[in-house]
């Protein structure tokens, strides 16, 4: 596993930390998980297209189905 360090101003910090306590977790967890969702979350672009497609087709889709 890698590591990466990250400096913050300590009003971010302090911040961060109070969302983290919040959320029943650290700090360094919650960087980890909202790092994890931005490297996971679907392609912008790739969602519209789709959405086009779907919404462009259904009359087709329709009769396969």
């Amino acid at each position: 596993m890698s590591s990466v360090t990250v400096n913050l101003p300590d009003a971010e910090y302090g911040k961060l930390r109070e969302l983290s306590e919040q959320m029943g977790t650290t700090p360094e967890e919650l960087v980890r998980i909202s790092i994890d969702e931005l490297l996971t979350a679907p392609d912008e672009k790739f969602g519209r297209a789709t959405e086009y497609l779907l919404e462009k087709n259904s009359v087709l889709y329709k009769r396969l189905a």
